[in-house]
């Protein structure tokens, strides 16, 4: 079924449709509910998207292991950590002030907010300077820290890919756990008239 047609393009478009219909449905598309994130008030950025890598991590081990999938089908980049670290740090800054990341601000631009367009618009800017600048000293420090042993856990620590599987699991619970703590923290304690509230709402 899939690619649906040589270069793939046709599959990479319906699953970026999808992803952006999941994402407006989970909220994403609103920067309050992402940057209540950061504050550790609502965790469903971090559940959906936990959630989403899990998921696709094990499918793709199912896919592998049934012999619907070649092991080499799927591209890994290169772990370099000084990039990641420098990419990671300058998103979730940005993440932090626009309540924005580069797919939840297309999101919000097709929900029709205009502060998404403007978020929109400096990442298209930085983007553009960001290559401008590309150079051979900037490319060494990128290049920082490079993990030559692989480019997966398996291969660079030598765990098997049932084990890193059930290690993604346990901190997916762990993760839903702390979160579900962390909003009925923020909610504070319930009052009696809105448990009544909530009572009746219920009937």
């Amino acid at each position: 079924m899939f690619p649906l047609n040589d270069a793939g393009m046709l599959s990479g478009l319906l699953c970026g449709v999808l992803f952006g219909f999941v994402l407006e449905n989970a909220g994403f598309g609103s920067p309050t509910k992402l940057t209540a994130q950061f504050q550790l008030r609502d965790w469903s950025v971090f559940k959906v998207m936990f959630s989403a890598i899990v998921v696709a991590a094990v499918g793709l081990y199912v896919l592998k292991v049934l012999g619907w999938m070649q092991a080499d089908a799927v591209f890994v980049p290169s772990a370099l950590l000084m990039a990641s670290a420098m990419g990671g740090a300058l998103v979730g800054a940005g993440f932090a002030v626009g309540g924005y990341c580069p797919g939840t601000s297309v999101v919000g631009l097709f929900s029709g907010r205009l502060d998404a367009l403007a978020f929109l618009g400096g990442l298209l800017l930085g983007t553009f300077i960001f290559a401008g600048l590309y150079g051979p000293a900037l490319e060494a420090v990128m290049a920082m820290w490079e993990v030559q042993a692989g480019d997966t856990f398996t291969d660079a620590f030598g765990i098997s890919e049932v084990m890193v599987l059930a290690i993604l699991v346990a901190a997916l619970v762990a993760v839903f756990w702390a979160g579900s703590w962390f909003e009925r923290r923020a909610m504070g304690p319930v009052t009696a008239d809105e448990a009544v509230a909530g009572a009746g709402a219920g009937d």
